[in-house]
């Protein structure tokens, strides 16, 4: 991909290439874990003769292993990046998952799966390996753009996953999905290693920093601590909401037979308008200041949130989740925005690396928090917790758009 724009001083000439192939391979990643997700239980109870609440447990044990292993292991992820460069990740992400996901078409049982998935956690991190690049080697003035641009590949692939998952597993059955998807990672790992290209300048042995010296040394540390935050938060209101909006379609529609087409669709519409906004908002953060962008996308989430536990048919909750999705481009790639032009790019993996910890913190709070509140209350009052978690972030966050000295930040 070329451009007949000045080159400006410090600016690789290669950084649009690598966004293009970066786009196409987190597509491909998107597709393949949306491919899986929705039929993991379906899968697991073939595995064995499970009652009802064992196979809760072994879904609840098998979705969330994942995550915690990510949180644990992402800052490690991180500091080795730093050492010794982006792309080696990606290449360790995209080949280690695509042999663990393909192993798991073949299990037996049930704790097999669980294993690889614990697995899985150690391998991954493609995605954020992705942003990482690409936040290291864009220029900082187009850096919001295009994290918002490959934003919509994950996005994109997210969105088209079920459904191809869906086709294959009706007429091939659940194992075929693994293997599809261990291919896909596969040929992601082949376009990263033939085109990716990182100019990288590893830290000299001895003069490696801690992660205290590190945050010492960045340009405003309590920010990006409350990007951190954020990220969690983020995460934790968007899954809350996933275990119950299927479930609340239902109740909407009355027990009509199109429940699961029109549960579908609801569940993709903020994805849908995620792709169309990310982008936008990116590059308009890059002119008038991303934090802006990220203020206003929390009022509008918390605004926008509410009125979802009073809908009464499902046409005006479809229409509410389409501003969601509006809501949501203006907040993930604006916090990794943030962080990438806070952050010296050469601690940049390490960086992103805490913040997928924090967004894997998240991901298995969310469903739990979403989960218990249904229960003990009803499917409305999740979507009344998922805005008061929004304005609990947008307090938190308002509080650190402030130097030490008390003067606003400028994102530039």
């Amino acid at each position: 991909m070329t451009s007949n724009s000045p080159k400006v001083p410090g600016e690789n000439s290669y950084w649009r290439r690598n966004l293009t192939v970066l786009w196409f391979s987190t597509f491909m990643t998107g597709i393949g874990f949306s491919m899986i997700t929705p039929f993991l239980p379906l899968y697991i109870n073939q595995l064995g003769n499970f009652t009802k609440n064992q196979l809760v447990i072994w879904n609840g044990i098998a979705f969330s292993s994942t995550f915690l292993v990510m949180a644990i292991v992402s800052p490690i992820w991180g500091k080795i990046a730093d050492r010794r460069g982006r792309k080696l990740m990606l290449i360790r992400a995209a080949l280690g998952m695509a042999i663990v996901i393909s192993l798991q078409a073949f299990a037996t049982a049930a704790w097999q799966i669980v294993v690889l998935r614990l697995l899985q956690g150690v391998f991954s991190g493609f995605v954020s390996n992705a942003n990482t690049l690409i936040a290291s080697t864009a220029p900082r003035a187009e850096s919001g753009k295009a994290l918002g641009t490959l934003n919509t590949g994950v996005i994109s692939g997210t969105l088209l996953g079920p459904l191809v998952g869906g086709v294959i597993a009706q007429y091939f059955g659940y194992r075929i999905p693994f293997m599809l998807t261990g291919s896909l990672l596969f040929l992601a790992f082949i376009l990263v290693t033939i085109f990716i290209k990182e100019d990288f300048t590893p830290i000299p042995k001895g003069e490696e920093e801690t992660t205290k010296e590190i945050f010492h040394k960045l340009k405003n540390p309590n920010l990006i601590l409350a990007m951190f935050v954020t990220t969690m938060i983020i995460q934790t209101s968007n899954n809350s909401i996933n275990p119950i909006i299927s479930l609340y379609v239902k109740q909407l529609m009355h027990g009509s037979d199109k429940i699961t087409l029109v549960a579908g669709f609801v569940a993709a519409v903020p994805g849908i308008a995620n792709i169309i906004a990310a982008p936008r908002f990116g590059a308009l953060g890059d002119k008038i200041g991303t934090s802006k962008i990220l203020i206003g996308g929390l009022i509008f989430a918390v605004l926008v949130y509410i009125p979802q536990a009073f809908v009464t048919n499902v046409w005006q909750l479809a229409t509410l989740r389409f501003f969601v999705g509006i809501s949501d481009a203006c907040l993930v790639p604006q916090v990794q925005t943030l962080l990438a032009k806070y952050t010296d790019a050469k601690y940049t993996g390490r960086i992103f690396g805490y913040n997928q910890s924090f967004q894997s913190v998240g991901n298995v709070c969310g469903p739990l928090l979403g989960s218990f509140i249904s229960s003990t209350l009803s499917y409305s009052a999740v979507f009344i917790s998922t805005s008061c978690l929004a304005a609990v972030n947008l307090a938190w966050v308002s509080t650190h758009f402030k130097s030490k000295k008390g003067k606003k930040i400028k994102a530039s």
